[in-house]
């Protein structure tokens, strides 16, 4: 089935909105969780230790963050999916070896006490609830593996369901992990890492009957499909998402140093969890544009138009609410902050609101040239991006002598912005050869 063919806003739509609910319930897990973590004893460490781990889990995972995008892309068949099957089994084997010597404690000591400067205590804490994260990243490698087989055969809605599966996990292990007095960073850590596990074995049997159906395809178009070939393909990616959450421990780094240093730690998590509640919808947009962009990019304007109205509704939400009392609500009514920590989040959310509408820009111009096969662009703007946070941390912090947590915002701004800038003449020189003669 043609699933770019007569193409119109509404099918894209439909098409985007299970994928779109996916991300949002993925959106709310931290927030949640964060609530929780607020109401328990020892608030601010246990929130500052389960933002240090979580920014290494994110680290770790990092390489297979892009596997939704290659299985969307790459597997047609029987060949090319036991290619990047075997490409999938290897990379999760080799990153729960890195996570497991990031917890050897002389490593981690290094890391996080000595390099970074937290505080013992709150390493301590840290130490432990990355240890709970250990099966995090491979489960979310076979999820995201298997949901792009989803994607790629218009069953976006078997996505959701998983996701489902996930945020019921999340909220039941959450409570009953919350009422059993475990410290706020074990209940943030124990509730998603086994939410992610689960998810990744109903998202398998999920789709167990179109492998059938893939398994009977000849995949013919493939069968010179080689490790290497996958590879090269997706270590462009790879590094992109490498680049993209290895800015965490950088910002960490410069938190410990900055001025309210563990208010920072503690408070920049609530507000970039919020800011990723909007964020997400411009996330689920790639793997979407890729899908139905069709085989000569002739729907590529009708969905340019649609990302730019969603950047427009999605900077038009978040102001709505960083500008009103709804800020007073989310931070001490739903988050638990203290007035105190509640007065540091609001300026860092004022100055992300544009964050989302250029997380939509962002994610369009590099499905563009995914589909396109053109990737090597998009791990250049990453480590621009990379640079830009990591100077103008540097600047505010050490300069400037900004609070940490408002650096952050402004340095994830800068940074964001640039990368923008890199991809749009990338992006311009690829569009003049395509066919976009179709009428919309």
């Amino acid at each position: 089935m043609d699933i770019a063919g007569n193409l119109t806003y509404r099918r894209i739509f439909l098409f985007w909105g299970p994928l779109a609910l996916t991300w949002l319930m993925m959106a709310i897990e931290q927030p949640f969780l964060i609530a929780f973590i607020a109401r328990l004893n020892d608030a601010k460490y246990n929130l500052a230790a389960f933002g240090i781990a979580g920014s290494f889990a994110m680290i770790v995972e990092s390489p297979i963050i892009m596997l939704m995008t290659a299985s969307t892309a790459l597997v047609k068949g029987r060949y090319s999916y036991r290619k990047l099957k075997r490409f999938t089994d290897l990379l999760n084997g080799f990153i729960t070896l890195i996570q497991l010597l990031v917890l050897i404690p002389p490593v981690f000591n290094f890391l996080v006490v000595q390099l970074m400067e937290v505080p013992e205590e709150i390493a301590r804490l840290a130490h432990i609830a990355l240890l709970i994260f250990l099966p995090w990243a491979a489960s979310i490698g076979y999820r995201r593996f298997y949901q792009g087989i989803m994607i790629r055969n218009n069953l976006t809605h078997m996505v959701t369901y998983g996701t489902l599966v996930r945020l019921s996990v999340i909220i039941i292990v959450g409570l009953v992990l919350y009422f059993s007095g475990v410290d706020g960073a074990y209940v943030g850590a124990g509730a998603m890492s086994l939410a992610v596990l689960i998810e990744a074995i109903a998202t398998r049997l999920m789709v167990s009957r179109t492998l059938e159906k893939i398994l009977e395809k000849e995949d013919n178009e493939n069968r010179d499909l080689r490790l290497r070939t996958v590879l090269k393909f997706y270590y462009p990616l790879a590094l992109t998402s490498i680049l993209s959450l290895g800015v965490h421990p950088f910002v960490t780094f410069f938190m410990g140093r900055s001025r309210m240093a563990v208010e920072s730690l503690a408070v920049l998590p609530v507000v970039t969890s919020l800011v990723f509640i909007f964020r997400s919808l411009g996330l689920s947009y790639q793997e979407v544009n890729i899908a139905l962009i069709g085989s000569e990019k002739q729907n590529y304007k009708m969905l340019r138009n649609f990302a730019t109205y969603m950047g427009i509704a999605v900077t038009l939400l978040i102001s709505l609410l960083a500008f009103t009392p709804l800020a007073d609500f989310w931070f001490i009514t739903v988050s638990g902050l203290s007035p105190e920590l509640a007065g540091l989040s609001y300026l860092p959310l004022k100055i992300l609101i544009l964050l989302p509408a250029l997380t939509v820009l962002l994610n369009f111009q590099r499905s563009s040239l995914i589909a396109s096969g053109i990737t090597a662009p998009i791990s250049v703007a990453t480590a621009i991006e990379l640079a830009g946070i990591i100077i103008v941390l540097l600047v505010c912090v050490v300069f400037l002598n900004y609070i940490g947590a408002v650096a952050a915002a402004i340095a994830y701004m800068a940074g964001r912005g640039m990368s923008n800038l890199y991809l749009t003449p990338k992006l311009s020189k690829a569009v003049k050869g395509w066919n976009l003669s179709r009428e919309e």
